[in-house]
C-alpha cells in the first residue's frame, strides 16, 4: 500500500488524466492546484453556481506555466448527462466534487438541492462507467450520520437523516454501492467532516462557519453562535483531504465499493474554535475582542461530530498531517494575504 509521499512520485513518473468535478470551488480548486503541480493532466468541471472564475486565476498562479498548460477547464453542468459523458473521455480518474453544500440551504430548497446531489452525482458516476474510468471518487458527508448518537463515527454505523442536503448524500453511497453491484464499477465515498481552507469563500448566506468568522474577525463585526456554542465538530484541514483523495484514486480496493471517514480524528466545541481563531489572529497582528452573541439551535444541525478514521489509516494508508490548530495557522495567513 502507497503512502502519500510515495503515491505523489508515481504519479510524477507516470502521470495520468484526472477529471474534476466541482473544480473552481474550494476543495477542487485545490485538488486541481496539487494535481497539476504532480504534472498530471487535469479536466475540470464547473458551472460557477458555488465555485468562482477567480479560484481558476488563482491556480494559474500556483503553478508554472508549464503544468497550466496541462489544465482544460469545461464550463458545464452535471445536471446535463452529455457534458459528463464528453468531460469523462480519456480520464483514468474521477474526483466528484460537484453538489451543492449546506443544511440550511438544502431545508430552503430541496429541489435544487436534490438536482445538483443527486441527479448530477448519478449522471457523473453513469458518464464515469460507461468511459471505463479506472476508480471513481466522491465527495461524500458526515451528515449521512444523521441522529445516530455514538461517537466516534464508524462507517457502518449510520441514523436517520436530518435535512434533504443529508438524503441527497446518502443516495449517491447508495447509487455507489448498486454500481459496484450490478456494473463491478469501482467507486469510494468520502465522508468529509468540516473540512476548511484556502480558497473557501466567507461570504454568502451559507459559508462555512471558519471563514466566516475569520472574516467577520478581521473586519471587527459580531459573530453569532448557533445553540450554546458546545456543539462540537471534527475539522479537517484541505491537505488532509488532498491526500485522501489521491490515495483513494490509486487504491485497489477488495470491495468493489467503500466509504471512509475523512477527518483529523479530534472534535472541538464551537466556543473553542472562536478562541482558536482569535489566538491565532492575535499572533499575526490582529486584535479581536468582541465577545460571540449565542442564537436558537438551527434545524437539521448535528450536535456533536467526531471521526472513526482507522479504516482509512488501515485500507488507504490515510495519515492526516494537520490538526484544527496547525491548519488554523495555515488557512490565517492565506485570509490575511
Amino acid at each position: 500500500m502507497l503512502d502519500f509521499d510515495g503515491a505523489c512520485k508515481l504519479l510524477k513518473q507516470n502521470p495520468k488524466k484526472w477529471l474534476i468535478t466541482g473544480s473552481a470551488g474550494f476543495i477542487g480548486s485545490n485538488l486541481v492546484e496539487v494535481l497539476l503541480s504532480l504534472n498530471q493532466k487535469v479536466v475540470g468541471l464547473d458551472n460557477f453556481s458555488t465555485g468562482s472564475i477567480q479560484n481558476n486565476e488563482s491556480i494559474k498562479e500556483s503553478v508554472s506555466d508549464a503544468f497550466f498548460k496541462n489544465f482544460q477547464f469545461i464550463e458545464g453542468d452535471c445536471r446535463d448527462y452529455q457534458t459528463c459523458f464528453d468531460a469523462a473521455n480519456d480520464v483514468d480518474y474521477v474526483l466528484h466534487q460537484a453538489a451543492l453544500g449546506s443544511v440550511p440551504r438544502s431545508i430552503l430548497n430541496p429541489i435544487d438541492t436534490n438536482a445538483a446531489n443527486v441527479t448530477g452525482f448519478l449522471n457523473m458516476l453513469y458518464a464515469s462507467k460507461e468511459r471505463n474510468v479506472k476508480n471513481f471518487v466522491y465527495a461524500a458527508s458526515s451528515s449521512s450520520y444523521g441522529d445516530h448518537k455514538d461517537l466516534p463515527k464508524v462507517e457502518n454505523n449510520i441514523g436517520n437523516p436530518l435535512s434533504p442536503y443529508a438524503v441527497s448524500k446518502l443516495v449517491n453511497e447508495l447509487y455507489a454501492d448498486v454500481f459496484g453491484k450490478c456494473y463491478g464499477f469501482q467507486t469510494i465515498g468520502l465522508r468529509y467532516f468540516n473540512v476548511f481552507g484556502k480558497r473557501q469563500d466567507p461570504k454568502g448566506a451559507y459559508a462555512a462557519v471558519i471563514p466566516k468568522w475569520i472574516s467577520k474577525m478581521l473586519d471587527n463585526e459580531e459573530i453569532s453562535i448557533y445553540g450554546d456554542g458546545e456543539s462540537s465538530r471534527d475539522f479537517c484541514y484541505i491537505d488532509n483531504v488532498i491526500q485522501i483523495n489521491i490515495l483513494a484514486a490509486l487504491s485497489k480496493q477488495q470491495n468493489i465499493s467503500e466509504v471512509f471517514n475523512v477527518a483529523y480524528g479530534e472534535r472541538n466545541s464551537l466556543n473553542k474554535l472562536f478562541e482558536i481563531i482569535r489566538t491565532e489572529l492575535t499572533l499575526n497582528g490582529h486584535q479581536y475582542n468582541i465577545e460571540p452573541t449565542y442564537k436558537e439551535f438551527r434545524k437539521g444541525d448535528v450536535r456533536h461530530s467526531l471521526a472513526d478514521i482507522s479504516k482509512a489509516k488501515k485500507l488507504l494508508g490515510y495519515y492526516p498531517k494537520h490538526s484544527l490548530q496547525s491548519g488554523l495557522k495555515h488557512a490565517i495567513k492565506w485570509y490575511l494575504r
